[in-house]
């Protein structure tokens, strides 16, 4: 019940970067604070963004599951080698779109929206024919937090 609160919240937060931010890139600074706070909590909390708060989590589960066939997932794409490849491939776009963008306050903004389009584009893209969540099982955003509670959970074992 929780959960759902939450998502018909923060569903809300999709829309107003990816399509507000077209016409204000500055929204986009709203997905690197999200990223870089959720990053730094799931040190300690694990994908907690991801299961309970994540906006396009949250349009995936309440709009996209209306119009997706809901199809078994291909097994490769939960394969960490298949996760980490997408993380890389998204991480290295996203760096080379800073590294090539004007270095501007609107500019930058931009390439935080640009990267939100492109990534929900891919997930309603992949959703309808297969399952509305497919993006969420290799989100480069969800491996890195996974990968981080992993580090996070072995240095509280060496602090016990």
């Amino acid at each position: 019940m929780i959960n759902k609160n939450i998502q018909n919240i923060t569903v809300w937060l999709l829309p107003v970067v990816v399509i507000g931010g077209l016409f204000w890139p500055p929204l986009g600074y709203l997905v690197f604070f999200m990223m870089v706070f959720f990053l730094v909590l799931s040190f300690f909390r694990g994908r907690v963004w991801c299961s309970k708060i994540c906006p396009r989590g949250a349009f995936l589960d309440l709009v996209l599951s209306k119009f997706s066939l809901k199809n078994r997932l291909p097994l490769f794409i939960a394969k960490p080698a298949f996760k980490w490849s997408m993380a890389v491939l998204f991480m290295g776009y996203f760096v080379l779109q800073l590294i090539t963008a004007e270095k501007t306050f609107y500019a930058v903004g931009f390439v935080f929206v640009r990267m939100c389009l492109l990534t929900t584009v891919i997930a309603v893209v992949l959703g309808i024919p297969l399952h509305q969540r497919i993006w969420c099982v290799f989100c480069p955003m969800g491996t890195v937090q996974g990968w981080l509670h992993s580090l996070g959970k072995g240095h509280r074992g060496l602090t016990k």
